[in-house]
């Protein structure tokens, strides 16, 4: 089977780097299911293949990774007559408009949240349905920009490795860490850490759209639901994506491939990528929940109450700097990422298995962000009632 980054990336099967992304197989194959879903012929519904590859090709164009522009642009163009001359003008000039305000609010969502998720807002998603797409595109719509922005990074970080090149070397060794004394000025780990806006508490989720009633969802929207999550029946979120039920699987299936798979980067590191840049993209959800699952972990808040404050400083130890500088490069401008920040991971300590760890967790927030701040909206528990 073809597999995009590894070719986009120029990744050989004879060298180190492939083996290494290849010990992640189940991530690979999750990663190519997904664009093999979102961007191929067999889904259903008002948006269409051509449309969903142009506004893949826009965003990755605004994101400053040529590479997959250019795939995407290509794809497109075989389609022929399907890609109508609207979406041939996104195609050829950059930064137009289409005329057409259908395409406009959808371009409009795509430019935005390309960069800047936190820059949309209820009115822009809304838009879309108001201009006449459906609510079940509208999904997916959101969906390829949050896939798109996790597999750009994705693919900036690998290019970023081959650029490197060679392997993490270990040699010095690992020095034993300090005993951890709590700072006095924090709550203490399982209390709520509330910091410039900022929160490891509990939080609920409203979507802005309607979702399903699980009472007459189709069978394989209730079977969807049901390996999703224990509460999936009763939460806007799932019960919004579950109007693309195949989609949502897919979702899954990379998500528990990158933030469970054993080995690697610890659990704990990976939920400091999640949550800096989540941190960075001002997704309070998601920020909440990989704090707390942090201090689940780690049985510590310290560095979470730093990122709070100040994402660009923060880092208890040299491994938590390195890992948090460049899941911020990565979210911000990806197309900056490179070798040096590579480098500074693998000085660090960071074996090349635990930087691809690394940089999957961060890429796939990209992704986890873009929906959580663009379909709803975060509820505080005094809110909540």
């Amino acid at each position: 089977m073809t597999d995009t980054i590894d070719r986009l990336a120029g990744l050989r099967a004879d060298t180190p780097l492939f083996t290494t992304r290849h010990e992640r197989s189940k991530v690979a194959l999750a990663t190519q299911a997904c664009e093999d879903l979102l961007l191929g012929n067999s889904l259903a519904g008002d948006l269409s293949q051509a449309e969903r590859l142009v506004f893949a090709a826009e965003q990755a164009r605004v994101s400053g990774i040529p590479a997959l522009e250019a795939e995407y642009r290509a794809r497109a163009i075989t389609l022929g007559d399907a890609v109508s001359p609207a979406l041939r003008r996104i195609l050829e000039t950059a930064g137009s408009t289409t005329g057409n305000a259908r395409l406009d609010a959808m371009l409009h969502f795509v430019r935005t949240l390309a960069l800047n998720p936190a820059h949309s807002d209820q009115a822009t998603l809304l838009a879309i349905p108001a201009a006449g797409l459906s609510v079940d595109g509208t999904v997916l719509l959101a969906q390829l920009i949050g896939f798109v922005a996790y597999q750009a990074r994705l693919l900036a970080g690998v290019q970023a490795m081959v650029a490197l090149g060679g392997v993490a070397q270990h040699t010095a060794a690992t020095t034993e860490a300090a005993p951890f004394v709590h700072p006095a000025n924090l709550p203490a780990p399982g209390e709520p850490l509330r910091r410039n806006g900022f929160t490891s508490e509990t939080l609920d989720w409203k979507a802005w759209l309607p979702v399903l009633d699980p009472a007459t969802a189709t069978p394989e929207q209730q079977k969807v639901l049901e390996v999703s999550h224990p509460k999936a029946k009763t939460m806007d979120f799932y019960l919004l994506l579950g109007r693309q039920p195949e989609v949502l699987l897919e979702r899954s299936q990379a998500f528990n491939a990158i933030m469970y798979a054993p080995g690697g980067l610890s659990r704990a590191e990976r939920e400091v990528a999640a949550t800096a840049v989540s941190r960075s993209n001002r997704c309070v959800y998601c920020a909440s929940v990989h704090a707390q699952r942090f201090e689940q972990l780690a049985k510590r808040n310290d560095v979470m109450a730093q990122l709070f404050d100040d994402p660009d400083t923060a880092g208890t130890n040299a491994r938590e700097r390195a890992i948090i500088q460049a899941s911020l490069v990565l979210t911000r401008t990806p197309a900056q990422l490179g070798a040096g920040h590579i480098q500074a991971l693998r000085d660090a300590g960071l074996s090349d298995l635990e930087v691809l760890d690394m940089l999957h967790s961060a890429a796939l927030f990209g992704w986890a962000n873009r929906l959580m701040l663009n379909l709803g909206v975060e509820i505080w528990p005094q809110a909540a009632a």
